[in-house]
């Protein structure tokens, strides 16, 4: 699941691009600002930046700066503007594409196709880094669906693992029932949170993790998978 940073101060389009983007699959980071964008860059890693010009403390061009000068991540630059001069300044400044307000929704996500397909032939360690999940002592192999703890293979059913899956890419973050039943069993599946409570205590038998140390419950809220 690729990972997108919002950096924009309309918080309508904030909303729209969350809803759409992680219901086709994507993690989502978003932003008001320009400061807390250059931050989160740093923290997040996002796979893609989608980064509007128009910011209220920083502008456009000098936060694109600031991000290319530690991050090889894409930018897609957004922008009510446009002008020739302002669109060579952001490709100058480190923009790898630019779209003009309004937009579509299909128009971003090709243009989010092309970015991480760019990306990935540019920088292959950085997918290669992204087809093994490690959390404390499991470790999670994207590519051949196989998880080990301790050096302990894991036997899991497809479900199982994509729940793990899911769950160890958000390590240390409290997931909620929606999510988790959103992206691992998909839409028509959000209020079947019973289908949690079974899986969790599949998934903590055999990891060896009776008393939910790594496999912890939030009642009422979600799930969370923390390193030992």
């Amino acid at each position: 699941m690729a990972k997108i940073l919002v950096v924009d101060d309309d918080p309508s389009l904030r909303k729209a691009l969350s809803i759409g983007l992680q219901a086709r699959g994507y993690g989502l980071v978003a932003t008001g600002n320009g400061e807390d964008g250059i931050v989160q860059a740093a923290l997040a890693q996002p796979d893609v930046v989608v980064l509007d010009l128009g910011l209220p403390d920083v502008d456009g061009i000098e936060v694109c700066r600031r991000i290319r000068a530690f991050s090889v991540s894409p930018i897609i630059v957004l922008s009510a503007s446009g002008e020739e001069d302002r669109k060579i300044q952001a490709l100058d400044s480190g923009a790898d594409d630019y779209i003009t307000k309004p937009f579509s929704m299909p128009e971003l996500e090709a243009r989010l196709r092309v970015a991480l397909r760019h990306a990935e032939a540019q920088h292959p360690e950085r997918s290669e880094e992204r087809q093994q999940l490690v959390v404390g002592s499991l470790v999670i192999d994207l590519v051949h669906h196989e998880a080990r703890r301790d050096g302990r293979a894991l036997e899991l059913t497809a479900r199982e693992f994509d729940l793990l899956a899911y769950l160890a890419k958000n390590a240390g973050k409290v997931c909620t029932h929606h999510l988790i039943l959103q992206h691992v069993w998909g839409a028509p599946y959000q209020e079947e949170t019973h289908y949690l409570r079974v899986y969790s205590h599949r998934l903590r038998r055999k990891l060896g993790d009776a008393d939910g140390t790594m496999l912890r419950t939030h009642s009422g809220i979600g799930y969370q998978l923390v390193a030992e």
